[in-house]
């Protein structure tokens, strides 16, 4: 083991050092990825609560090198899967193979045994290979042949999609987008972080070696458990939990709306939100809380009807007037 990942094994033990080094896991990412850190804390909330994550962003963001870099400063396993058009559902959780010296069919497991799945451009394969996740991602187990194979744990897929708009797409079915724990927007850097970016660049930053750019362990999956068993004790009074049930019944009123948010959505909202209080440092929920993880943890549950979406309202801009409009607790 390296002197960094002994480091990471040492920091994990009490909440506060889980805290501390999960916090950690964001600077780690910044030295590769400029201007992205609510994207980063994301990813880290999805950890803890073992959720997935859906990565949506045009071309040429760093969706890829944000899971790449995230690996590598968690020190856990990872693969990476690029979904295309001819990608068949056992590539990405295995096949029975047979061997023909002792005339038997053996189980040749799949990129999807692993830690932290990168799948890569999900939306570019059809829905059948699509949908070979779903076992995976909701049960933490693949049935290949009649029987189950667990998962190891933690088991978090961070998918990457361009958006639909783009040719050569296929949109994730509802089922499958209700498996995601979060959605997350990757968005344009702006000017400052533009430069930044460049700069790197033009002094021999290079994308593919991450540890020549100092990223580093500095967690470990033991401080994922230590911060799961920690979020466990998190309180969230009632009338907060009031609010979230009413932010969602509101999803389920909107005109605009034509599938609103579901019990389950509500559930995710309930952990994000506890999640990211303990990140924060505190031992209770609060309304902002709720209302800084509606739109990552709702947005992509929302079926528009069609013509709000022909007048180019947009689930954010949905939850947005929700959230202005929903009575929050004192």
């Amino acid at each position: 083991m390296t002197e960094a990942s002994d480091a990471a094994t040492s920091s994990s033990g009490s909440p506060e050092q889980a805290r501390s080094a999960l916090s950690a896991v964001r600077e780690e990412v910044a030295k590769a990825v400029v201007g992205q850190d609510s994207v980063v804390s994301g990813l880290v909330i999805a950890l803890l609560c073992r959720g997935h994550v859906l990565l949506e962003g045009v071309p040429g963001v760093a969706k890829t090198l944000l899971v790449r870099t995230l690996a590598a400063s968690l020190e856990v396993d990872t693969k990476r899967v690029q979904f295309t058009p001819d990608l068949m559902p056992g590539d990405v959780t295995g096949s029975l193979v047979y061997d023909a010296r002792t005339a038997q069919f053996s189980f040749s497991a799949g990129p999807v045994f692993t830690n932290l799945l990168l799948a890569d451009e999900i939306n570019r394969t059809p829905p059948k290979t699509q949908s070979s996740l779903l076992e995976a991602m909701q049960e933490r187990q693949v049935s290949v042949d009649g029987t189950p194979r667990a998962l190891p744990d933690p088991f978090v897929v961070a998918a990457t999609q361009n958006p639909v708009e783009y040719e050569g797409t296929y949109p994730l079915p509802e089922a499958q987008l209700d498996r995601f724990l979060l959605k997350l927007t990757v968005s344009l850097p702006g000017r400052d972080d533009e430069i930044s970016i460049l700069q790197r660049h033009a002094e021999g930053f290079d994308p593919g070696d991450l540890a020549a750019a100092g990223v580093r362990p500095v967690a470990s999956p033991a401080d994922l458990e230590a911060g799961r068993a920690a979020i466990s004790g998190v309180r969230i009074a009632p009338e907060v939990i009031g609010y979230i049930v009413d932010v969602c019944q509101a999803t389920r009123d909107s005109p605009s709306v034509q599938l609103g948010v579901s019990p389950r959505g509500a559930t995710a909202l309930l952990k994000t939100s506890r999640a990211w209080a303990w990140l924060s440092g505190r031992d209770f929920v609060t309304p902002d809380d709720v209302k800084a993880l509606a739109g990552p943890t709702l947005r992509h549950r929302l079926a528009l009807r069609p013509e709000a979406e022909m007048e180019g309202i947009g689930a954010d801009s949905v939850l947005d007037s929700i959230l202005a409009t929903v009575p929050v607790p004192r």
